[in-house]
């Protein structure tokens, strides 16, 4: 009996541990086995390598298999608007603000209060500050009041008509052309005092002239200052020009006849003279000026124009420079600079009217194409731009 009980239960404890064997079996199957690091190097798969769609903005839609699709369209950028170069009459109105609100205002305020005496002595105090002259103004408002009075002129209007006619007057002359030569270099020798806009100005001519296809030649003349064969360098370089030089303190005779031999071995159209910019009161200077003159024309032949660089806010002064030049060299013309920096536009009336030689160019501001030719008209109506509006306002708020 007792052994059958030892069997009973020596089955059941058996059965038990068999049923605890098939149940772990299962959990070990199931249950993976943590790698070890260089397992992982070892078996790691590469990323599979991106393709265009993958890389595809996602707002693109893609075109089924097979289909064929074109490229899109490009479509150009319009150009930005080129601005049409400004006429004459624009330049100098655009240019000559200062001059007019100070001329053209007081003209205004003058005839707006009607044709009197009291108007045509405020007229002459208005043209002697824009530097006319007090000669010039005495006779050109005298002049006015004569005829106004012949031509039985009342209003501000008909008078401001017969100022402008007058200014015209004063300011025709036959022939404001800069001269060239049919053959052979044409040449312009330039000169004027330090801090006039000389070498600047040499320099926008050879600019105006390489843009029409000229082949133009620089002489660096002004050996007196330093600084003077660098700037002339520098716009050679910018224009497209050649410029012609030596070291400083050299002959400026010298420099200017290399400048014409190399101008003819070139072939040119032009040739500008840069010479020193001398004090007029210095006789050795205005000396060694002639000399650079005789020794260019010697094998050159006359020069085609010998240009006068005067700085309009100089004013009065610049007429006795002026003079102290014309008996040094045949000045054939005026190159009137800064003429957009002062308030005092008469000059040219005076240059006009008491040296007789013509304004041929004057500088209106910074650009290359700031340097233009004179236009009379084109100044005369700029001075006094909006002058006959005013003029009629207060006239009608009178009556």
């Amino acid at each position: 009996m007792e052994l059958v009980e030892l069997l009973i239960a020596g089955g059941a404890v058996l059965l038990l541990l068999v049923v605890m064997l098939v149940g772990l079996v299962p959990r070990m199957r199931s249950k993976p086995r943590t790698p070890t690091l260089d397992e992982s190097r070892r078996t790691a798969t590469p990323p599979a390598p991106r393709t265009e769609a993958d890389t595809a903005p996602t707002d693109v839609v893609q075109a089924p298999p097979g289909v064929e699709t074109l490229p899109p369209e490009v479509v150009d950028a319009a150009p930005a608007p080129v601005a049409a170069p400004l006429t004459p009459a624009e330049r100098f109105r655009h240019r000559l603000g200062r001059a007019r609100s100070s001329l053209g205002a007081n003209v205004a305020g003058i005839f707006g209060r009607g044709v009197t005496d009291e108007a045509w002595d405020e007229l002459e105090e208005s043209l002697i500050a824009a530097d006319v002259g007090v000669d010039a103004t005495l006779e050109l408002v005298q002049g006015l009041r004569d005829r106004a009075k012949a031509e039985g002129i009342r209003t501000g209007e008909e008078a401001l008509r017969l100022l402008k006619e007058v200014l015209l007057l004063e300011l025709s002359v036959a022939d404001r052309s800069l001269h060239r030569r049919a053959e052979a270099p044409t040449v312009w020798l330039v000169t004027g005092v330090n801090g006039t806009g000389k070498t600047t100005s040499i320099g926008k001519l050879a600019a105006r002239h390489t843009r029409q296809s000229e082949r133009v030649v620089l002489a660096a003349a002004d050996t007196f200052r330093a600084a003077a064969a660098e700037q002339l360098q520098l716009w050679g370089e910018r224009a497209g020009a050649r410029v012609v030089r030596q070291a400083a303190g050299a002959d400026p005779a010298a420099v200017a006849y290399d400048g014409w031999q190399a101008a003819k071995a070139a072939d040119a159209n032009l040739l500008l003279v840069d010479t020193a910019g001398r004090l007029q009161n210095k006789r050795a200077l205005m000396d060694e000026l002639r000399k650079v003159k005789r020794v260019l024309e010697r094998d050159a032949g006359p020069c085609d124009e010998v240009l006068l660089v005067l700085d309009a806010t100089t004013g009065q002064n610049g007429l006795s420079q002026a003079r102290a030049f014309m008996e040094a060299v045949d000045v054939t013309g005026v190159v009137l600079t800064k003429l957009d920096g002062t308030a005092r536009g008469g000059i040219v009336v005076a240059i006009q009217r008491e040296l007789g030689i013509p304004v041929k160019l004057v500088g209106l501001g910074e650009d290359v194409d700031d340097l233009a030719d004179f236009d009379p008209q084109a100044f005369v109506d700029a001075l006094f731009a909006q002058v006959a509006q005013d003029v009629d306002l207060d006239e009608s708020l009178e009556d």
